[in-house]
């Protein structure tokens, strides 16, 4: 993980701190921090955010991701100490082109996780082994974890990472996700209650 840039980033929510880290998968990650992240009792409000370009972006209301950066950044703010890793991951690892295949299999009645299916995929692609790796660069062994996917708990834990809270983000339900969401629930064991 080599870190290739730093500058200050004013946003909305507040002023953070963006860093641009180069993996060995050759993609770029961001990491947009507040505060101390290091060096503290207090571990650090930390959400792993995957690459959504429709819902972060493009405002898509066919999922939460872009209600979830958006919550993510202002409990950051609020808090006055977290990070945010942007994790380039799009489409649930499959890509920007797979992920419009695996919507209009979506409109055909094929819910999320058949659609990956059907175009070859698994449920999920995304490995957190890059998360793990940032956070180790970043100096932060022990975080406060927003997120209500299961398996990047199971990930960071079994890494080794010390996650001290699950912090359940579930800001973003509308007509055009319910069934999405339903899905994540039941088929890949989200944890979307509080």
């Amino acid at each position: 993980m080599i870190r290739l840039a730093e500058s200050r980033l004013p946003t909305r929510f507040g002023l953070f701190r963006v860093s641009v880290f180069l993996a060995a998968d050759g993609k770029e990650h961001a990491v947009l921090a507040m505060g101390d992240l290091g060096n503290a009792e207090a571990a650090p409000l930390v959400r792993l955010h995957s690459e959504c370009l429709t819902g972060d972006a493009l405002f898509s209301l066919r999922c939460d991701c872009g209600a979830q950066l958006e919550e993510a950044l202002a409990r950051i703010a609020a808090d006055g100490r977290g990070a945010v890793l942007y994790l380039r991951q799009e489409g649930r690892g499959i890509g920007l082109g797979n992920k419009i295949r695996a919507y209009a299999l979506q409109d055909e009645g094929a819910d999320t996780v058949e659609a990956n299916h059907q175009l070859g995929f698994p449920a999920d692609a995304r490995d957190f082994g890059l998360a793990v790796q940032l956070l180790h660069h970043l100096g932060v062994p022990r975080i406060r974890l927003m997120t209500n996917n299961p398996r990047k708990l199971e990930q960071l834990r079994t890494a080794g990472i010390d996650i001290v809270e699950r912090i359940p983000l579930n800001p973003g339900e509308n007509p055009h996700n319910r069934a999405y969401l339903a899905t994540k629930a039941s088929k890949l064991g989200h944890l979307l209650g509080d």
